[in-house]
């Protein structure tokens, strides 16, 4: 199969929603329980777009959506700007199709783009196929969180992974205004 990534439109949302709903209801992928509408999708693309953070779609020869990735600041303080956390979601039909390396790599060219440091996954310590997504981008194991959430009654262990984006690179200078 043959996918192309291309910066998602609004028109790619309900595709989007119906990929991101069927992960929060049959995996541990997304650790929210309820699915989402339209509207909610919607102000995150808005959010995403004002951030100048991309959101990145694979579709196929007609364009139909196989799934998307993006990211985000990873914690609200000036002190994490140059960090951002990241997520990558295939349709539940095209999973094992070599769609999430294709959206994994050109996130990852996107965020050293953005002038961005350090890419943070927050993982369901289960959920080996995305791990082993993540090492082969070069990922690392960086902490693991034991029982830090639960989803289908069960606990759920979380485990951390970074891809420092540009290894060597100094801090950014210090403005003094």
């Amino acid at each position: 199969m043959t996918a192309h990534v291309r910066d998602a439109h609004a028109a790619d949302l309900p595709a989007i929603r119906d990929i991101y709903n069927d992960a929060v209801l049959n995996t541990t992928a997304i650790w929210n329980e309820q699915a989402v509408d339209l509207g909610n999708r919607q102000a995150w693309f808005s959010a995403r777009q004002t951030q100048g953070y991309p959101v990145l779609v694979a579709v196929d020869a007609e364009d139909n959506v196989l799934g998307y990735a993006s990211f985000g600041d990873w914690r609200p303080f000036d002190g994490f700007r140059h960090t951002v956390e990241h997520s990558v979601y295939v349709r539940n039909d095209q999973r094992g199709n070599g769609l999430g390396p294709v959206l994994m790599s050109a996130l990852i060219e996107r965020a050293r783009a953005c002038d961005k440091h350090v890419m943070v996954a927050a993982i369901e310590s289960g959920n080996a196929a995305s791990i082993r997504l993540h090492e082969r981008a070069g990922f690392v194991t960086t902490g693991q969180m034991p029982q830090v959430g639960t989803k289908f009654g069960r606990w759920l262990d979380l485990t951390f992974m970074q891809l420092v984006l540009n290894p060597g690179a100094p801090p950014p200078a210090i403005d003094k205004e």
